[in-house]
């Protein structure tokens, strides 16, 4: 069902929103809360529809997930099921997360997945193919679905990963080390050894009590979980990062509950940019200011986009708005994601009357006086949110798909009504 956005005025001097917890966080926390052996519960507000995959993988598993108020109760004390047959739907974390650890841990999985998360890169399959996990493709090599069979993976003692295609792999590894009887030793290769998406997995092992030690690109895990009973998972910056950007396309203050300018989650990268814009960050106790009241214009941007390059859409929505071009770089990789994001971004914004063109690499966008139109969504929750903001600055825009935003923000156009 389409759906036709109002230009948005500001209201007021301030306003204000909430967004889910990140997805990212949530489903790393859930991993690790899943196989440790304790009854943990994560503090993390409504669920995305990949945090729901997730949990009903867990529940397959034999886990006990009880919603609580505020929240989850993972029951880790319950050991997995060693058979079991599973599916991530579109959740590219549950896909890459849960493959690795059930490698490790032992058993018989049959693992199914929605038609778009088949099409994604699953190289982690051939790495751990190499360690000796057993694969029967139920259609084809090294994608959705498949069987997997595992021994355990608990003498492993390394492995070498390549960061550019996609971090969840060295992710996936990080988070079922503790699961090994050895230490597991994880040689980082590629360009996105320290980005910022490694950063969090490090982070969410320490603060379930495994130990670590990285010298490099190398990082050794040690066999070691001891995670605290109650863990608060950190609000979603990404989802903000719609409503930071909104602040600055239409001058106005807006206030984000629960998120934090020293959090380790990538796009706060984003941030860095709109305040080179003009916006200015105020932190307060319980959540995060972005004030553009003041910034009637802004130049184009000219960015290195690989490490938060869930933002490039962002960026491309406001950059025909701008009054200089925008160059959005280091982003070949988002081709193979929910679809192919660069082609969503310069089909669209031809469609809407805006130069846009790319080398493969990077992607250039030229101001432009925006025209109406609809957009296509292609199924991705990111095209939707961010082409909706050109739809708030002009009032012009129709959206093809909007409900695929349930896969990280179920609320994301509830959210946007209450703003009028």
């Amino acid at each position: 069902m389409s759906f036709t956005l109002k230009k948005y005025t500001p209201q007021g001097s301030e306003q204000t929103v909430s967004v889910p917890a990140s997805k990212s966080f949530l489903n790393r926390a859930l991993v690790l809360s899943a196989f440790s052996g304790k009854k943990i519960t994560l503090l993390c507000g409504d669920f995305s529809e990949d945090t729901r995959a997730m949990l009903a993988c867990l529940l397959a598993l034999g886990i006990p997930c009880t919603s609580v108020a505020g929240g989850v109760e993972i029951d880790g004390s319950r050991s997995p099921r060693h058979k079991a047959e599973l599916n991530v739907m579109n959740a590219g974390t549950a896909a890459r997360f849960l493959t690795v650890a059930l490698s490790f841990y032992g058993g018989e999985y049959t693992l199914r997945a929605a038609p778009q998360m088949a099409k994604r890169p699953m190289e982690i399959l051939r790495l751990l193919e190499e360690k000796g996990v057993r694969f029967t493709w139920l259609k084809k090599e090294y994608e959705f679905p498949f069987v997997l069979r595992s021994n355990g993976l608990a003498q492993a003692q390394e492995f070498s990963v390549n960061t550019d295609t996609s971090t969840q792999y060295a992710s996936g590894l990080l988070l079922a080390a503790p699961l090994g009887k050895s230490p597991l030793r994880i040689s980082l290769t590629g360009g996105r050894t320290n980005g910022t998406y490694i950063a969090m997995s490090l982070k969410l092992l320490q603060d379930f009590g495994a130990c670590y030690e990285r010298t490099g690109d190398t990082v050794t895990v040690y066999p070691s979980l001891d995670p605290p009973p109650c863990y608060a998972v950190e609000a979603d910056v990404s989802g903000a990062c719609y409503f930071f950007a909104l602040a600055l396309l239409c001058s106005a203050k807006i206030f984000v509950r629960g998120i934090r300018l020293d959090s380790t989650q990538s796009d706060v990268q984003f941030l860095r940019l709109l305040e080179g814009k003009g916006v200015r960050f105020t932190q307060r106790e319980n959540g995060l200011l972005a004030d553009a009241s003041t910034v009637k214009s802004f130049t184009g941007f000219d960015a290195d986009m690989k490490d938060f390059s869930d933002q490039t859409l962002t960026a491309a929505a406001l950059a025909p708005f701008a009054t200089t071009p925008s160059v959005l770089r280091g982003v070949g990789h988002i081709r193979k994601q929910e679809c192919d994001r660069i082609q969503a971004i310069v089909q669209n914004l031809n469609a809407l009357g805006v130069p846009a063109s790319t080398d493969g690499e990077n992607i250039t966008i030229m101001p432009a006086d925006v025209r109406g139109g609809k957009v296509a969504c292609f199924g991705d929750h990111r095209v939707a949110m961010s082409f909706a903001l050109i739809g708030l600055k002009t009032g012009k825009i129709t959206l093809d798909d909007p409900t695929c935003c349930k896969k990280t923000f179920e609320n994301y156009f509830d959210v946007i009504n209450a703003l009028y």
